[in-house]
């Protein structure tokens, strides 16, 4: 089943993503112009041009839809009011979030995310809410906290992840309307996906694919912290991310190795 979105860049269809179904499967390290070394991975100046797409429950926004990393934040709608998950700041933010509700609370999911979450509960008188595992994030953000691992009554249940050490996030899933979001192990930004997938897993996290952790999740829309959301055959591209990481792998490497270098090293100083 699919979800009804609408998304919108200043009143016009949103531009479309650079396209990895040409990422060949062999050859040579390539590099898409957008993703050249040379380019930030992260644009970390004010948005001005945010990508928004509304879902039912739910917004989603790209602060910069044209960096390399294309960040992705979110907002979900619950019993207790909305919540944002791991949130940059647009202009319109604030009105967006009132025209859903009082907000109840923001929500930091990675150890890489904690962006422009304080900004944010100052202005709403809210705690940021983050996982106990999650201490570099939590060191990173000057506002009041809540370590725990629920999110009030949303509905919304975290599961730890930390494959690597120093490498933990909380992925999150919401059993009534069967959303499911990854910060990071999972992603559609371009320098994620390799061929005609629509969902990968990061990196050297192909090699042991996270197939019993997601085994209990049957998602109708993922969205991710890098790139746009899948709404269509979720759950089947979710399968497919998973049972194909180890075979793309080196098509993956040989594509991406250099730009996701880059942006670990981009992350690691914030």
């Amino acid at each position: 089943m699919g979800t009804d979105v609408h998304a919108s860049r200043l009143g016009e269809a949103p531009q479309s993503d650079f396209d990895a179904n040409a990422a060949a499967a062999t050859g040579p390290i390539t590099i898409p112009p957008n993703t050249a070394t040379s380019t930030p991975v992260y644009d970390r100046s004010a948005p001005d041009d945010p990508h928004i797409t509304e879902f039912d429950g739910g917004i989603e926004w790209l602060a910069h839809p044209d960096e390399t990393g294309r960040r992705a934040s979110h907002l979900l709608d619950g019993p207790d009011g909305p919540w944002l998950l791991d949130p940059l700041d647009i202009p319109d933010l604030d009105a967006r979030i009132d025209a859903v509700g009082d907000l109840a609370g923001i929500a930091v999911l990675s150890n890489y995310h904690a962006r422009d979450a304080a900004a944010i509960a100052a202005r709403h008188d809210v705690a940021v809410t983050v996982p106990p595992w999650l201490d570099r994030a939590a060191d990173r953000l000057d506002a009041p906290l809540e370590r725990a691992t629920t999110l009030g009554e949303s509905g919304l249940r975290l599961t730890r992840y930390s494959p690597l050490p120093g490498y933990d996030e909380s992925i999150v899933y919401r059993d009534s309307n069967r959303t499911l979001y990854v910060p990071d192990a999972l992603g559609t930004a371009p320098f994620y996906t390799v061929g005609a997938e629509r969902l990968a897993c990061y990196g050297v996290l192909r090699l042991r694919p996270p197939r019993a952790l997601f085994a209990e999740f049957d998602p109708d829309r993922i969205l991710v912290g890098h790139g746009t959301g899948v709404f269509d055959d979720a759950t089947a591209a979710l399968r497919d991310a998973l049972d194909g990481a180890r075979r793309r792998f080196p098509a993956a490497l040989r594509r991406h190795g250099l730009t996701q270098l880059h942006g670990l090293f981009s992350a690691l100083g914030r």
